[in-house]
């Protein structure tokens, strides 16, 4: 080959080359291409995907959006499906579990708008109130920390029992200092104890659960936390994305429908006081 034919030969193995990198470097992840339009997000099937479905659908539609749910039963799988970039934001927690959820697991999750808040409940199970309780009665609570301790927080407001900080939102059942009815705790994950209300007496759940286990919150809770008390703005129910993507036009998109008055209503209209925004 002459001098020529080799310069050529280079120019277009340069160009091809440079061609291939090109192609690899448009090949992002859903979150990373500018003209990606499809938000996908993980959600518990109630409220959340409801909320995402029913109201917020519409809203990002109308800005030429389309919006995948996908939803899960249990608190894992969405953060390790953000975490993993599966989906572009999950909705189905509150921040006390997402930091600690982080810490336990190494991710690089974070909060970018608060929702609404689930007031937590005691609800019977055998038992149908709480002065009928016996010694020994056994209490389902959800075996996660934060959750757990906000179990124990409801049943000290109940009268139940007595925590050595009454306000510690990391309490466990060794913090326990009083336990006159000597309660026997029941710890499962927290998408289990709505199935196991035939075998204890009362349960602690979280306002998505009870509803699912088709519980209406407003006559069914033998107890529930108040709205507008130190519950409320602990454990209301957030937006996460994965560290990074927190200015991406796809969840500022999501941020701005799931504030939106047209959410609000949908919420106080369907809820009843089972969910109610914080917005």
């Amino acid at each position: 080959m002459n001098r020529k034919g080799i310069v050529s030969a280079a120019l277009a193995v340069t160009t091809i080359a440079a061609l291939a990198l090109s192609g690899c470097g448009s090949s992002t992840g859903s979150s990373g291409s500018s003209d990606d339009k499809t938000i996908v997000v993980a959600a518990s099937p109630t409220p959340h995907a409801e909320i995402l479905n029913n109201a917020v659908k519409p809203l990002v539609e109308k800005d030429g959006y389309k919006l995948e749910v996908k939803e899960f039963t249990d608190y894992v799988q969405p953060n390790t499906a953000t975490e993993e970039g599966e989906v572009d934001a999950n909705y189905f927690q509150h921040k006390p579990y997402l930091d600690d959820f982080n810490k336990e697991k190494g991710t690089h999750l974070v909060s970018v708008a608060a929702v609404h808040f689930e007031p937590f409940g005691l609800y019977p199970g055998k038992t149908k109130s709480l002065d009928k309780l016996g010694n020994g009665a056994t209490v389902a609570v959800p075996n996660d920390a934060t959750n757990e301790a906000r179990a124990l927080l409801l049943l000290q407001d109940a009268g139940l029992i007595k925590l050595k900080d009454p306000k510690d939102i990391n309490a466990t059942p060794k913090d326990i200092t009083s336990n006159p009815k000597n309660l026997q705790f029941k710890e499962l994950e927290a998408a289990v104890v709505p199935t196991v209300l035939q075998d204890v007496d009362i349960a602690a759940l979280n306002g998505n659960y009870a509803i699912q286990a088709k519980f209406d919150p407003e006559k069914d809770a033998l107890v529930t936390e108040k709205v507008g008390g130190l519950a409320a703005k602990t454990y209301a129910n957030i937006l996460v994305v994965k560290e990074g993507n927190e200015n991406t036009a796809k969840t500022k998109e999501l941020k701005k429908a799931l504030t939106s008055s047209e959410v609000k209503d949908y919420i106080n209209k369907n809820y009843k006081g089972a969910v109610v925004p914080v917005f």
